[in-house]
C-alpha cells in the first residue's frame, strides 16, 4: 500500500474541526463530526493493511498487527496520562478523585463504556473532565482488537469474495444507522434521571443510562463509520485503481472529492449534538442520529475516493506540507488538546476566548511535537529499543554516559509518576467546580441548621432528582400564613412595580431580617451559592444544581397542593435551558395575587444561547402579572464581575462578597430595609 498524503490531510481537517468544536461549539456546532471522519479513515486503512499483509505472506499475523498498534497508540497515551496525573498531584489535588476512574478506564481503553455507565455525558458541562475525549480512542482500540479476527475468517474464504463482502459491510453500516435512528429518543431529555423523568433513560442493573449518550459513545452504534471504511477498502484499493481504467479519471474523482469536502463542511455547520430543551433539560439533534452520522461517513468516502488516486489534485492540496504536518500529528493533537483546554477553563462546556484558544493551540502543538519526535516515532520505528540495546551505535564512553543519564531520568520520571498514582489512589472526595462547592456548602448549612425548626412538607415525587438537591430548613416564620392577613414589609404598592434597578455601587455588608413574613426562594446553582447568606436573612431556600423551568413549575404545584406557598416567593430559573411562555404561565398559576402578593423573579446570566430569550420573557412578566417584580441580576452582576467565577464565563458566585451582594439584591427586591449589622 503506497503512502497516501491526502489521507493525512483529511485527518488534519478532522482534528482541526474537533479542536474548534471543543474550544467553543458555537463557532462550529458540528465540529465533533471530525471523530466520525477518523472512524471511517481507520476502518479503511486497517482493512487495507490486513488485506495487503495477506497478499504478501498468505496469512495475517495477529501478533504483529497488535504489536504495531501497541507501538502506535499506547506510548503517547501513557505519557499523556502520566503528565496529567503529575499535574493533578502537584497543582490540582482537589480534582484527583474525580479523574481516578477516568484514568483507569482510559488506560484500559474502555472510556466509552465507563462514561455510559457513570452517566458522564459527552455534552455535559459543570464538571472537570480532562479525559472525556478518550471515548473515541476506546472505540477504535476495541475495533482493532476484534476486526483482525473477523478479517482472518473473511480472508480464509479467499480474496475473490472481498467485493461482495465489501458491499455487505456497506449495507451493515446502513442497518446500524437505521437501528440508531429507531432507538434515538427525541424531545426534551432531563439532565438527570428520576422516577418521573425517565424519557430518554433506561434502567440497567439499577442504574440510569442515557439512551442518546449511549448511542453516541457505544462501540456498536459507532461501528457504522468503521464498517463504511472497511467496506470501502474491499472495493477501492489504491494500487488497483492505478492499474485500471480509473487511473485516467482523476478530474472526475477530484470533483467527487470536492463534493465530499463541501458536504462535510455543510454537515459541520448544519448539525449539532445538543441544544436547550423547550421546557426541560436538553434536546439531542435528531438530524445527527437520524442520518447525520451516516451522511458524514458517506461524504468521507467521497473524499477518500479522490485522495487515494495518486494523480488527483485534491490529494496534492490536502498533502501540502503544513496540512500534512497536522495530519501526521493528528493523534497527538487530539490526545493532548482536550486536557489542556480543561486545565485552562476548569470545566467542560465553557467557551474559550479567541486569544486563549490560540495560546492553548500553541501549547498543544509544542507538546504534540515533543511527543511525536521523542516518544511516538522512536517507539513506533523501534529506534528506542535498538539504541537502548546498543544495536544502532557502538558502545562508546559517550553512549554509555547518555544511557546512564537516560536511566537516571527514567528513574526520576517513574518515581514522580508513582507518587502521583499513589496520591490519586488515596485522594479524598472534594469539590472542584463552583457548583460542586456551593452544593457542599449548602449541605453543610443544612447539617448545621437547628433541628427543632418547622420544615416544609416534601414535594411530590415529580420534583425529586438523583443529583444534588438542596432544600434548606426554614426559619421560625415558615409556618403556614393566611395571605389575606399578611401585608408586605415595605411599599404596599409594590405588587405593581416593574424592575429593580441594579445598584450603582457594590453593597456586600450583611443585612438583618427585620420582618416575620415568610419568604420562599426557588432557584438554581447560582442561588445555591448564596444559600447561607439568604438563610441568614430569614429566607427559606430550595435551590438545585441544573434545575429547569419545568421542574420549578412542578415544585410549586407540589407545594401548592400542601398549602405551603408563603406570601412572598423569589424565583430564578432559565440559566440551564430555555423556559417557554407556557411554563412561566404554569409557574404563575400557582402564585395568584390574592394568595401571593409578591413574586420576585431574577433574570439569568450565562454564556448560553437561550439566555436572551429567557430574560426577555422574565422582564415582560410584570406587564402580565400585577404581583411580579423583576430583579435584573444580569445587569447587576456587572457591578461585581471580578468576583464571579471566571472558569464558567461569570455564571456563579466566586467570593463571599459576591454571595452577600446577590443576597442583598434579593432582600432589596422583597422590600426589606437596608439595615446593616
Amino acid at each position: 500500500m503506497p503512502y497516501l498524503p491526502g489521507l493525512d490531510g483529511l485527518r488534519a481537517l478532522a482534528v482541526v474541526a474537533v479542536m474548534i468544536y471543543h474550544a467553543d461549539h458555537r463557532w462550529l456546532p458540528g465540529g465533533f463530526l471530525g471523530v466520525e471522519v477518523f472512524f471511517v479513515i481507520s476502518g479503511y486503512l486497517i482493512t487495507l493493511l490486513l488485506i495487503g499483509e495477506h497478499e504478501r505472506h498468505g496469512r495475517v499475523s495477529l501478533r504483529s498487527f497488535w504489536r504495531r498498534r501497541f507501538r502506535r497508540l499506547i506510548p503517547a497515551l501513557v505519557v499523556m496520562l502520566a503528565l496529567l496525573a503529575v499535574y493533578l498531584a502537584v497543582w490540582m489535588r482537589k480534582a484527583q478523585w474525580q479523574v481516578r476512574g477516568d484514568l483507569v478506564a482510559g488506560l484500559g481503553y474502555v472510556s466509552n463504556w465507563y462514561q455510559v455507565w457513570v452517566g458522564q455525558g459527552y455534552a455535559a458541562g459543570e464538571a472537570f473532565a480532562p479525559l472525556r475525549h478518550l471515548w473515541s480512542l476506546a472505540v477504535e482500540e476495541q475495533f482493532y482488537l476484534v476486526w483482525p479476527l473477523v478479517m482472518v475468517l473473511i480472508l480464509r474464504r479467499g480474496r475473490r469474495h472481498l467485493p461482495r463482502i465489501g458491499i455487505a459491510l456497506l449495507l451493515v453500516s446502513v442497518l446500524i444507522a437505521i437501528a440508531t435512528a429507531l432507538v434515538f429518543r427525541g424531545g426534551d431529555i432531563a439532565l438527570v434521571c428520576s422516577a418521573d423523568a425517565m424519557h430518554g433513560y433506561v434502567k440497567i442493573f439499577g442504574r440510569c443510562v442515557n439512551v442518546n449518550e449511549a448511542l453516541y459513545l457505544s462501540t456498536a452504534s459507532r461501528a457504522s463509520g468503521l464498517m463504511l471504511g472497511a467496506g470501502m477498502a474491499m472495493l477501492w484499493r489504491p494500487l488497483a485503481i492505478m492499474r485500471g481504467p480509473l487511473r485516467n479519471r482523476r478530474g472526475r474523482l477530484d470533483l467527487v472529492g470536492v463534493l465530499g469536502v463541501v458536504a462535510l463542511g455543510v454537515l459541520c455547520f448544519w448539525i449539532s449534538l445538543t441544544g436547550p430543551g423547550r421546557d426541560l433539560g436538553i434536546r439531542y439533534d435528531s438530524k445527527l442520529f437520524r442520518g447525520g452520522l451516516l451522511g458524514t461517513g458517506l461524504a468521507t468516502l467521497l473524499v477518500i475516493a479522490a485522495v487515494t488516486h495518486q494523480r488527483s489534485v485534491l490529494s496534492r492540496v490536502l498533502g501540502w506540507g503544513p496540512v500534512r504536518w497536522v495530519g501526521t500529528r493528528s493523534y497527538g493533537l487530539y490526545l493532548y488538546h482536550w486536557p489542556i483546554f480543561q486545565i485552562v477553563r476548569k470545566q467542560a462546556a465553557i467557551p474559550l476566548q479567541p486569544l486563549t484558544f490560540v495560546l492553548c493551540l500553541i501549547a498543544t502543538a509544542a507538546i504534540t511535537e515533543l511527543s511525536y519526535r521523542f516518544v511516538e516515532m522512536p517507539i513506533r520505528q523501534g529506534r528506542l529499543g535498538e539504541w537502548l540495546h546498543g544495536e544502532r551505535r557502538a558502545r562508546t564512553a559517550k553512549v554509555r554516559r547518555q544511557r546512564r543519564r537516560m536511566a537516571v531520568l527514567a528513574a526520576l520520571s517513574a518515581a514522580t509518576v508513582s507518587f502521583a498514582t499513589v496520591s490519586i489512589g488515596l485522594a479524598d472526595q472534594q469539590c472542584v467546580t463552583r457548583q460542586e462547592c456551593d452544593s457542599a456548602q449548602a449541605a453543610q448549612a443544612l447539617e448545621n441548621a437547628p433541628k427543632n425548626m418547622p420544615t416544609l412538607p416534601p414535594p411530590p415525587a415529580t420534583t425529586t432528582s438523583t443529583t444534588t438537591s438542596t432544600t434548606t430548613a426554614p426559619t421560625e416564620s415558615s409556618a403556614p400564613v393566611d395571605p389575606a392577613a399578611t401585608t408586605l414589609p415595605a411599599d404596599p404598592t409594590a405588587t405593581t412595580v416593574a424592575a429593580v434597578e441594579p445598584p450603582a455601587t457594590t453593597t456586600t455588608d450583611a443585612i438583618i431580617a427585620p420582618t416575620g413574613v415568610p419568604v420562599l426562594a426557588i432557584g438554581e446553582s447560582v442561588m445555591l451559592g448564596a444559600l447561607p447568606q439568604l438563610q441568614a436573612g430569614g429566607i427559606t431556600v430550595d435551590a438545585q444544581i441544573s434545575r429547569q423551568g419545568l421542574t420549578t413549575a412542578e415544585l410549586l404545584e407540589g407545594l401548592a397542593g400542601f398549602g405551603q406557598i408563603p406570601p412572598i416567593v423569589v424565583i430564578q430559573t432559565g440559566t440551564n435551558g430555555s423556559v417557554s411562555t407556557a411554563t412561566f404561565a404554569r409557574i404563575m398559576a400557582q402564585l395568584p395575587p390574592d394568595r401571593v402578593p409578591l413574586v420576585v423573579f431574577l433574570t439569568v446570566k450565562a454564556p448560553k444561547g437561550w439566555i436572551a430569550d429567557n430574560n426577555a420573557k422574565i422582564r415582560a412578566l410584570p406587564t402580565l402579572y400585577p404581583n411580579v417584580r423583576v430583579i435584573d441580576w444580569e445587569a447587576a452582576a456587572a457591578v461585581i464581575g471580578g468576583e464571579l467565577s471566571s472558569s464558567d464565563g461569570g455564571v456563579h458566585l466566586a467570593t463571599v462578597n459576591a454571595k452577600q451582594f446577590y443576597a442583598n439584591l434579593v432582600f432589596d427586591g422583597i422590600g426589606r430595609p437596608d439595615l446593616k449589622r
